[in-house]
């Protein structure tokens, strides 16, 4: 098996692309980092799911290329962790798996560091939210602190279980109370941390009022669209980053952030930067305050990057960025992996350690710390803040994974993984779920067993098995642990979708389920919501106690936003999009495990998160956003 990959934003030393090596700490090698905004190759773009596919269908929306495989441990290198259980019958509880967690082994410098390779989390391009070429769009009217590093190791599915097969993700986002009355007016990108955990109202499974409303018309029309910009030949640049507030729709761009009306398009402000946004925060304040990362200067051919050594914190009402800080390993700036707020802290993650500043100020609240044995590889932000700390040699590895008080960094708990576990990620902090590829299993994408653990005393509560080939939630922890799709977290409970299978039509039908598991327990809960002939259903976020899914539509339909009841699982249509080729085109060429996905309100936003020149060739409108209303 090939080792894991190193981290992000590195060049291979001396051209090549060797296994990591383990080596005491010291101040990196001053190598470029090849890595965001590097001219790459993009992939080649695949059938949209639910398409016909014979030549008298009518033609098909296309989705991104599937992942092409997972890192591996290097040979003879076990994960600490018992086979794969056996495969459940559809529909019944996965026999619950023996629990035995290692203690850590000797600590050591992590693999991999500067002058590595940027692998790809997906075994493909960058550009896997690549999008299919689209027509032009017409709009309607109307802790202490020292080194971690976090990575969850991802996988392809390479065979399916009977009834059960391939969903595209729910891009899950975050919605951040914005006062002491719980109501929520602002919301963040597609991702995991925080954005699935309970809101108020979320107990036990029983059905809790939402704050979603059904409009007097589910009918949506397009609110406005944000082209593409202009990218050179063979390049494609990161465009992380998207939030909403009751006021703005921030959208980050090439080396800006540009916020819009959210109902009418127009331009509110605009923040340049000197280089590409890299990473950014998904969660925000209750003041709709946030952070990212980005590079100090634009990639050249010669420099292909500049490292993703800045971070600043952003106000998105007012369009204003507020301050603008590094660290250093040595004498060279640290580029960071990951970014997070949680309360009234900014927390970024990388090989050389996690530092963490005041988001008002720009304080310096901890810095990796030289002599740490253990490292900070990434946070987990929103309700509360979690460290995934990496401790060990490579060969026995021990992740930790710590909620810490984010003023201080003290550790609050902590639950210590079985060793030999590489990767994991932060579903949700509160309640706390982590997710891990465990062992070998060849269908997992990042997620084969899921960790329910009481951050208060530390304690896992439970282990559920969510074997690659039956269902569809997936991580990319390997540098961004918050960044899971297709999995929510709401009523003590956690929801997944199951792989596409054949559906009830025709022979291009596809279809899935998502099933709820008890995050006590470990059990299915016996819950069941289908998506229907042709519609395959990715979780977005919770609402209250209930559960806001993404419908991905059939060829000639669109897509849908729907509320399903935490109790009876009973479904509710919030929002339809128009079915008109165009429109159908641009929403199914951002795929929900790859984009952005933001549902508040009545009211719908996709974006990317690369930007290429893939449509350049074609001649062919490319777009970097899209916003649906219901009325």
């Amino acid at each position: 098996m090939t080792q894991p990959p190193p981290p992000p934003n590195q060049p291979p030393p001396g051209g090549g692309f060797g296994p990591p090596q383990d080596q005491p700490p010291q101040p990196p090698p001053p190598a470029q980092q090849p890595g965001f905004g590097a001219p790459q190759t993009p992939p080649q773009p695949q059938p949209g799911y639910g398409y016909p596919q014979a030549p008298q269908a009518p033609q098909a929306p296309q989705t991104p290329p599937p992942p092409q495989g997972p890192p591996q441990t290097p040979p003879g290198q076990g994960y600490g962790y018992p086979g794969q259980p056996q495969q459940q019958p559809y529909g019944q509880p996965p026999t619950p798996a023996p629990n035995p967690y290692g203690q850590p082994d000797a600590y050591g410098q992590q693999p991999g560091g500067y002058g590595q390779p940027q692998p790809n989390p997906y075994g493909q391009q960058p550009g896997y939210g690549y999008q299919q070429p689209t027509m032009p769009l017409q709009p309607q009217a109307g802790q202490p602190a020292g080194g971690r590093r976090i990575n969850s190791q991802l996988a392809i599915i390479v065979a399916a279980v009977v009834a059960i097969a391939l969903i595209v993700g729910g891009g899950l986002w975050y919605a951040n109370s914005s006062g002491d009355d719980g109501k929520k007016d602002t919301a963040n990108s597609s991702g995991g941390t925080g954005g699935g955990g309970d809101e108020k109202g979320g107990t036990g499974g029983t059905s809790s009022k939402g704050e979603e409303k059904v409009p007097a018309n589910t009918a949506a029309s397009v609110l406005f669209q944000v082209p593409q910009p202009e990218v050179k030949a063979d390049t494609t640049y990161t465009v992380n980053g998207s939030w909403l507030t009751d006021k703005v729709y921030a959208k980050s761009g090439i080396a800006e952030v540009v916020g819009y009306d959210p109902d009418k398009g127009t331009e509110l402000w605009t923040i340049k930067l000197p280089g590409p946004v890299c990473a950014a925060s998904r969660p925000m304040t209750d003041k709709h305050l946030t952070a990212i990362a980005y590079e100090p200067a634009m990639p050249t051919k010669e420099k292909p990057t500049a490292g993703c050594s800045q971070v600043s914190a952003i106000d998105l009402d007012a369009g204003k960025q507020l301050w603008t800080k590094t660290a250093k390993a040595g004498d060279r700036l640290i580029p960071w992996d990951n970014v997070t707020v949680s309360a009234n802290t900014v927390a970024t993650g990388s090989t050389s350690g996690g530092a963490a500043w005041d988001i008002t100020t720009g304080k310096s609240l901890w810095s990796p710390k030289p002599t740490d044995s253990c490292y900070d590889a990434g946070y987990g932000g929103g309700a509360k803040l979690v460290a995934v700390r990496k401790c060990g040699d490579y060969d026995a590895r021990q992740l930790h994974i710590q909620t810490i008080d984010p003023a201080s960094g003290k550790v609050i708990s902590e639950y210590k993984m079985s060793q030999g576990i590489e990767y994991a990620s932060i579903v949700s902090t509160e309640p706390l779920v982590v997710a891990a590829e465990v062992g070998e299993d060849t269908g997992a994408s990042g997620i084969s067993d899921v960790f329910s653990i009481d951050n208060k005393t530390g304690k896992l509560r439970t282990r559920i098995s969510l074997p690659g080939d039956e269902y569809a939630a997936r991580c990319d922890g390997i540098y961004r642990p918050e960044y899971c799709f297709q999995i929510a977290v709401g009523n003590d409970r956690v929801y997944v979708p199951t792989e596409e299978h054949q559906g009830a039509g025709s022979d291009y039908s596809r279809t899935n389920e998502i099933i709820a598991f008890d995050l006590a327990t470990g059990k299915q809960t016996g819950q069941r919501a289908d998506a229907g002939d042709g519609y395959t259903l990715s979780p977005l976020r919770m609402d209250g106690g209930n559960l806001i899914a993404y419908k991905r539509p059939p060829y000639d339909k669109g897509g849908q936003i729907v509320s399903i009841d935490g109790g009876t699982f009973k479904e509710t249509k919030l929002l339809e999009n128009p079915a008109t080729k165009p429109v159908r085109d641009v929403e199914t060429s951002m795929s929900p495990d790859s984009s952005e996905f933001i549902y508040h309100d009545g009211r719908l936003f996709m974006s990317e998160v690369y930007a290429s020149d893939f449509g350049s060739s074609t001649g062919e409108k490319e777009y970097l956003a899209i916003g649906f209303g219901a009325k």
